[in-house]
């Protein structure tokens, strides 16, 4: 059985990795059985200067793929922290362009739901982060490209409870034996 792929994208700090975690645990309360792919940019970067350039960012989004490929057998659901849309906007945003290569992988239409998480927290330094100000104009072209793709997705806003709150429903409709939400789920 395949796992069910849950995109969860949207602009620097704008709290993806919390939401991840933060669903893995609610879902696995509720007896599901839940794996969270982390975003591949983080391990590449690891032990390498960060100076980005396009073969960087492909073989980011080549490793994203990777990853959710390899956790896809493990669980019933695998929550995205990140997708090859953020390698794409990545790009797009920082050499103009994202080679035809990375097009062909990103395919947002491939998971079942997709998150996308408004930039209305507090920025959080990090060495990858570098567009502070730009949050809300990076937003718009999440969901530019997400309009785009005729992919529909949920907007999630507001504290990590309302973020949480707001994703539940569209969860259920994927997972009905899911309770409806409330703050104590």
């Amino acid at each position: 059985m395949s796992a069910l792929r849950i995109a969860i994208v949207g602009p620097e700090s704008c709290g993806k990795s919390t939401l991840a975690a933060d669903l893995a645990v609610a879902l696995q309360a509720h007896g599901v059985a839940v794996a969270v792919v982390p975003e591949f940019a983080r391990d590449y970067y690891a032990n390498r200067e960060y100076l980005p350039a396009p073969a960087d960012v492909l073989a980011i989004a080549r490793g994203q793929l990777a990853a959710e490929a390899a956790l896809a057998g493990q669980a019933q659901v695998l929550l995205c922290d990140s997708t090859v849309l953020t390698c794409r906007i990545w790009a797009e945003v920082a050499f103009g362009v994202a080679e035809p290569a990375l097009l062909a992988l990103n395919r947002p239409q491939d998971y079942a739901l997709t998150l996308l998480a408004a930039a209305d927290i507090p920025w959080q330094y990090d060495p990858l982060r570098s567009h502070p100000a730009q949050r809300d104009w990076l937003f718009g072209l999440y969901r530019a490209a997400l309009d785009a793709a005729a992919v529909d997705y949920c907007v999630l806003a507001g504290s990590r409870q309302q973020r949480l709150a707001a994703a539940w429903p569209a969860l259920r409709r994927l997972l009905p034996q899911l309770p409806v939400f409330c703050a104590t789920s």
